[in-house]
């Protein structure tokens, strides 16, 4: 019978997602004695609470899921990392309830203050969630995939609409999984143009967005499940519809990358389709999706692309 330990000599390349301490847990009334009363009462308010655990946050359900990967593999394959503004003395708390919760989360960097994003690379990350959208701008400008976490989302334990506890994951296209070249075209000739030159180039594959290498790594995961029992679940929810949808397969088809389930919308809302998937988290480009989309799955934007350039 394998031994259900997972085991970190074996040589295998991790997947290493990094998270903040406000999107893995619910810190809004820490925020509140911060920002009414300062950094002093902040921190004696931390530390008088160290022993109280703190309830889960927008990504506890992703990350709790990715974790139980290993115990599936029975092997260490995939590991979450804590990046945090918190000092080591008021990040006591956060650590107290990631083992109050049972995480298997070892590693962390508390910044006092400062933007953590400079220690992504260092530790290996493939992607990073935080709910401060200056990290998150700053990750992606250093080719980290990152999104910013909208609060609203259940972070109650849920088991999926299949009936099984799989980790389920919903992209957008263009400039999340795929460069913004062709959001370019539609924001500034509009959508005519944009099928036309999506139908004259349907062979020719889509550059790669910031979530391209990540997706990658994921479908690698993947891969090590048999495809009848694999507890990672994805999908592709795009404003899209034929004939834009054939350049989005061919390219798919040439990075050699599988997406479980692809939602061609043709510009419907997307919101009632991911509740439908059964999203843990949805990572979309553009605010007013993630907006909608939030009170009902956790949501993240990606400030990546064209339309999130000023102006």
């Amino acid at each position: 019978m394998p031994d259900e330990t997972p085991s970190i000599e074996d040589p295998v390349r991790m997947l290493t997602i990094a998270i903040s301490s406000s999107a893995l847990f619910d810190l809004d009334e820490s925020n509140r004695v911060y920002e009414q009363e300062g950094l002093e009462a902040y921190r004696r308010y931390q530390i008088a609470h160290e022993d109280k655990v703190l309830e889960r946050g927008e990504a506890f359900n992703f990350v709790d899921k990715f974790l139980n990967i290993n115990k599936l593999l029975h092997k260490h394959r995939v590991e979450v990392i804590l990046l945090s503004r918190n000092s080591a003395d008021t990040g006591l708390r956060i650590f107290n309830s990631i083992a109050a919760h049972g995480l298997e989360i070892t590693r962390a960097a508390f910044c006092g203050g400062e933007s953590p994003y400079r220690y992504i690379h260092a530790f290996g990350g493939s992607l990073f969630l935080s709910t401060q959208a200056d990290d998150v701008a700053h990750a992606l400008k250093h080719g980290v995939a990152a999104a910013t976490l909208l609060g609203g989302g259940s972070a109650s334990p849920r088991v999926s609409v299949s009936g099984k506890e799989e980790l389920r994951l919903a992209f957008d296209g263009d400039s999340v999984l795929f460069s913004d070249e062709a959001e370019q075209i539609y924001q500034q000739q509009g959508l005519d143009a944009f099928a036309e030159t999506e139908r004259a180039q349907a062979a020719d594959p889509l550059e790669g967005g910031p979530f391209k290498e990540f997706l990658r790594a994921l479908h690698d995961l993947q891969r090590e499940f048999p495809e009848s029992d694999c507890p990672i679940r994805t999908a592709l929810v795009t404003a899209r519809s034929a004939p834009a949808h054939e350049r989005v397969i061919r390219t798919l088809r040439a990075w050699d990358v599988r997406l479980d389930e692809s939602l061609f919308l043709g510009g419907m809302e997307k919101t009632e389709f991911l509740r439908a998937f059964g999203a843990d988290v949805f990572f979309d480009d553009q605010t007013q999706h993630v907006e909608r989309a939030s009170p009902h799955v956790p949501s993240g934007h990606v400030p990546h692309g064209v339309v999130n350039e000023p102006g």
